[in-house]
């Protein structure tokens, strides 16, 4: 049995949650060690006011409503205001601490030209009350709202973002899905080389110290122009197998009409083609072809290779700029305008058809086999033998994202696209997202497979303006 780990002399953290803090995480809670956790009022009347409606927002707040009242059922007044013991977290080395709740009026005078709204006013007033009372314990403001946490260090009162859900602590860090080889490798590792064709494929075994840092469907490559391509089919320790790569750069062995124009784009292809990868996550800036790429792999492998039955896009329905309102029609003509990107991309791949009827008719077959479908309504879903697209994947937050691949059935393919540095929810940010969640959890996994695509291709417009606009 282990042994919780005892509270140190040093100054215990007196955490004051904001109501955002809750509503991002209805369970964060628990996520505080063995530290206090207190509850302004005014955080409570907050949750109520939030806790209607059918959105992710709303339905966090009422569950984290139904945590609190949990915590209190059985507790008379005096245990409330001496602190309510939190459950102890499984497998942590951790005593758990105590939640307090605001049971009398606690103020602090704020200087009288200090802006913002009254909720957030209230907690920094309250944080401040709890300082002056509380001189032996680090009184600390968690808050996702980054102008709250301004204000208080204004005030001289400790604030933090929340970061149990940060899954790097810098962007730099996330798997790009490759790795260039040393100009020596395969000199360095000619002792235990092995090769073989398997099925029209070419694999080698190689061994080395080196090789501890791979991962499973990884991109391995020579910088040289027309070098050495491979993915890595396993990692074993020190010894790997990989297979060379599919060529798609050649017309001849193009997919639904599109080549790669460059070594991500090939490697992406190899990726989305795979049957035996159930799982893709493409990043990249606007312009790299990460839709494209997976439109055109996936109607080869439904129209062609039959081996889906039906594209499923969905896609965040976060706007840009101010909402246009509401959406007249079904649940598919209201997604009609998130989707403009799948539209134009569908356009290029239906102009290789001769005349203006061919085209008409292959874009009502290709929107026949692809199917648009609303993020709202994917809950109690089973998708069997499906091709399925998370679009702007970027915008989910780990439990939407979590909520959406666990639809997937027997025999379906998960593709994730998204631009990391073009983040439109609130309170979320490139260690936080969804998108970066999945990459980080999915690298180690045998059957998924993961590539950051770099040059656009667009048009030198594009290209021009990304770079210097």
């Amino acid at each position: 049995m282990a042994i919780k780990r005892q509270r140190d002399k040093s100054p215990q953290r007196f955490f004051v949650l904001d109501t955002n803090v809750l509503m991002h995480d209805p369970s964060c809670l628990y996520r505080f060690q063995e530290h206090d956790v207190f509850l302004p009022m005014v955080v409570l009347e907050e949750l109520d006011k939030n806790k209607r409606g059918h959105s992710e927002v709303a339905r966090n707040a009422r569950q984290a409503s139904r945590v609190l009242e949990e915590l209190i059922v059985g507790a008379n007044k005096k245990d409330i205001e001496q602190g309510i013991k939190l459950p102890e977290p499984t497998n942590s080395s951790y005593e758990s601490g105590h939640i307090f709740f605001q049971t009398r009026h606690l103020s602090s005078e704020l200087p009288p030209s200090l802006p913002g709204n009254i909720p957030d006013n209230n907690i920094l007033g309250t944080a401040l009350a709890l300082q002056k009372s509380r001189s032996d314990t680090k009184v600390i403001i968690v808050s996702k709202d980054i102008n709250l946490r301004i204000k208080a260090a204004a005030l001289g009162i400790l604030a933090e973002d929340y970061q149990d859900d940060q899954v790097l602590d810098d962007l730099s860090l996330l798997y790009t899905g490759k790795t260039e080889l040393e100009q020596d490798f395969w000199e360095n590792h000619a002792k235990e080389l092995g090769s073989w064709m398997e099925e029209g494929r070419s694999f080698y075994k190689v061994a080395g110290d080196d090789l501890e840092s791979w991962y499973p469907n990884q991109l391995l490559y020579e910088s040289k122009s027309g070098g050495f391509e491979a993915i890595v089919r396993e990692v074993n320790g020190t010894e790997a197998t990989i297979e060379t790569c599919a060529n798609f750069y050649r017309s001849h062995h193009s997919v639904w009409g599109i080549n790669a124009r460059n070594r991500e784009q090939n490697f992406a292809l190899n990726l989305l083609m795979d049957p035996e990868v159930d799982f893709v996550s493409l990043l990249g800036n606007a312009g790299t072809g990460k839709t494209l790429l997976t439109l055109a792999a996936g109607l080869a492998q439904v129209l062609d290779d039959q081996r889906y039955h039906e594209i499923i896009v969905t896609r965040a329905t976060v706007p840009m700029g101010e909402d246009i309102g509401f959406l007249p029609g079904t649940e598919e003509e209201k997604m009609v305008p998130w989707m403009g990107a799948l539209m134009d991309n569908l356009e290029v791949l239906s102009s290789g058809e001769g005349g203006e009827w061919g085209r008409a008719a292959t874009n009502d077959l290709l929107r026949n086999r692809i199917k648009v479908h609303s993020l709202n309504f994917m809950r109690g879903r089973t998708f069997l033998k499906k091709y399925v697209i998370i679009d702007e994947a970027q915008n989910l937050t780990s439990k939407q994202m979590k909520s959406l691949i666990t639809r997937a059935g027997p025999g379906t393919k998960v593709v994730c696209l998204g631009n990391i540095a073009q983040i439109d929810t609130p309170y979320l940010t490139e260690t936080t997202s969804g998108l970066t969640y999945a990459v980080d959890r999915f690298k180690n996994w045998q059957n998924s497979g993961h590539i950051t695509l770099i040059s656009g291709e667009r048009s030198r417009l594009a290209d021009f303006a990304a770079e210097n606009l």
